[in-house]
């Protein structure tokens, strides 16, 4: 192992002995006293299989020796990475019967489209509804039914919440089975052009609407590198998918025989089989860790430094952003798919993917190859790649070398040294940066600064010619307990702009950008936020700040009995009448600083731990 990585791993074990030993000895005692059907009053059983529709199911459940598996799906038909789960409970439960086992449809969780909502009012729910999805996956997993789950879902909030709420029923065997991304669209590079011509006035709307539905435009995830594909790459590299799984596109017969050996293989992790590897047993430190290193490797979304933490934790592993930062300074930078390139992750799969990624990174001593996954012990299992002979699906070994080094790169020919991933402290709080996609004459930047309560203030000043300037956009109230920390990736054409124009920018905000931001140096997620008094509500226009992506400094330059005597800026105005934001009221309140995850669990684990 680098060295590194093994002293991170070491410190986090030790930082974690206390909580993760309670958890698992919770875990052992529910898997030995807990939930189980056998124990189920003749009443509640009946109830429990009374919907079903196949009266063989019926009697299988009688037979404590056949496996019952939760269905547990972020299904709509809205959103086109969750449209396909359509039809994967039908495929699931098929598999499932043709070997004596049975599939229920535990219960669906909400999925909301970020790329829907972007600067609208219902983007400040976002971040809240991953902690509704892990408490609907509690729900789901609540009737004392189960023997395993299966966890359908892709996107942003989606798979942190999924993996939140199975981590508390971390005693059942549990595999998690992606949709795939939609077949690839207009090149990224053309719609990025579009958008910020849009954003100068040299694009119509009409231009601009047909760029983005030539973008996204089939059901499947979205093809760029954002949140909902950094999910699929973590959850694979964590051994949470089957090999080779992620990019799969839907409505394909590789895609169904994938699903089909899902629904089997978390049956051959159950008890019954003599084989018992639950997922609390595959989520450790050390899987942990793993995932850091493909969020950096591949130059992954921001949003993970707050849902890494907030799902290690479900699983008593207490996770730090230094433990993140000090990874990223040793881990390679291996790709570049949009926004830090001009491919897609469609060209990512075809160029290697996620095998080659294994492979490149268990060689250089950077992933743990002595974990356990839902195939079993061993990551290395993760370099090969699914194919279907004569329609039946085997598994054979990956790509040995990249198919496109524009692409995808070996660790001993990186696109960069480091994963880009920062911490940024100071006096002006603390936070994080990621510079992979920032080129390095924009990693330092140091203005006055222009204060917005938000991104359509900055909208409006842009249009009126005001920020024809070096500045730096202090974006504030836009943590979790003030408005829930919606994304602001509409800020993002407008300071591109500016950038292009030769103008110093930087972005310093207590809010998040996208999985998809890119050359604009930002420094996010500070904290303590705003509206907890942080120092963020002292600044001033003309204020100067220094962002410094290259040491992780974020200072303001004031004289510090004049910053002491400053009095705090009131939050604005709620703008979110109509939206049911009020019902989110007790959860912005019980929000955590970033660094722990920006959830709402957090006070209640800690007290259980």
């Amino acid at each position: 192992m680098h060295p590194r990585v093994q002293e991170v791993t070491e410190r986090l074990i030790e930082r974690s002995r206390k909580t993760r030993e309670r958890y698992l000895a919770m875990m052992a005692a529910a898997a030995s006293e807990g939930p189980q059907r056998a124990r189920l009053p003749c009443a509640n059983f009946a109830h429990g299989v009374a919907g079903c529709g196949v009266a063989d199911d019926k009697q299988r459940l009688r037979l404590m020796n056949e496996v019952n598996v939760a269905i547990v799906s972020a299904y709509n038909d809205m959103l086109s990475a969750h449209q396909p789960y359509e039809h994967f409970p039908n495929v699931i439960k098929e598999a499932l019967r043709e070997v004596g086992s049975v599939g229920q449809f535990a219960g669906g969780v909400p999925a909301m489209c970020d790329g829907v909502t972007q600067g609208e009012p219902g983007m400040e729910m976002s971040l809240a509804s991953r902690e509704v999805i892990a408490m609907s996956t509690v729900v789901a997993l609540s009737h004392n039914m189960f023997d395993a789950a299966l966890m359908l879902g892709i996107c942003d909030k989606i798979v942190p919440g999924l993996m939140i709420g199975a981590l508390r029923f971390g005693y059942l065997p549990t595999v998690f089975v992606p949709g795939g991304p939609m077949p690839s669209g207009i090149p990224n590079k053309e719609k990025a052009e579009v958008r910020q011509r849009f954003a100068e006035g040299k694009a119509t709307r009409e231009e601009l609407l047909d760029s983005e539905m030539k973008s996204y435009h089939s059901p499947g995830t979205c093809t760029f590198y954002g949140t909902a594909n950094t999910n699929q790459v973590v959850m694979e590299i964590m051994g949470l998918h089957l090999p080779g799984a992620s990019f799969v596109n839907p409505y394909t017969p590789m895609r169904d025989a994938l699903t089909r050996e899902a629904a089997l293989q978390v049956t051959r992790l159950t008890s019954q089989t003599g084989n018992y590897l639950p997922l609390c047993r595959i989520v450790d430190e050390k899987s942990i860790v793993n995932s850091v290193v493909a969020l950096n490797a591949t130059g992954g979304s921001t949003n993970h430094t707050l849902h890494i933490p907030a799902f290690a934790r479900a699983a008593g592993i207490q996770l730090t952003w230094e433990d993140m930062a000090d990874l990223s300074a040793v881990t390679p930078t291996l790709a570049k798919v949009y926004p830090n390139g001009s491919a897609d992750v469609n060209h990512f799969h075809a160029a290697g993917g996620v095998g080659f990624m294994v492979r490149t990174l268990l060689d250089a001593g950077l992933l743990h190859e002595d974990v356990n996954t839902v195939m079993g012990h061993g990551l290395r299992r993760y370099t090969q790649e699914p194919c279907l002979e004569d329609g039946r699906l085997v598994w054979r070994e990956g790509a040995t070398h990249s198919l496109d080094e524009n692409i995808l790169r070996p660790a001993d020919r990186p696109f960069s040294p480091e994963g880009g991933l920062r911490v940024l402290d100071g006096n002006l709080g603390r936070g994080v940066t990621k510079i992979s996609a920032v080129a390095p004459e924009h990693r330092v930047v140091e203005a006055p600064a222009r204060v917005f309560a938000d991104q359509a203030e900055l909208a409006e000043a842009f249009k009126a010619g005001e920020l024809e300037r070096d500045f730096i956009a202090v974006v504030r109230f836009q943590g979790p307990k003030a408005n829930g920390m919606p994304e602001l990736h509409k800020l993002t054409p407008f300071l591109g702009v500016l950038q292009d124009r030769g103008f110093k920018v930087a972005l310093v905000t207590d809010g998040r950008m996208s999985g998809a931001s890119g050359k604009v140096p930002a420094a996010i997620h500070v904290s303590p936020e705003a509206i907890d008094g942080g120092p963020l509500a002292r600044v001033r226009d003309g204020d100067i700040i220094r962002v410094d992506g290259e040491t992780g400094e974020l200072f303001i330059r004031v004289d510090a009995a004049e910053w002491a005597a400053r009095e705090l800026a009131p939050p604005p105005s709620d703008r979110g009448i109509g939206y049911g934001r009020e019902l989110f009221a007790f959860m912005r309140n019980a929000f955590s600083p970033a660094e722990k995850g920006a959830s709402a669990f957090t006070e209640a684990l800690e007290e259980l731990e």
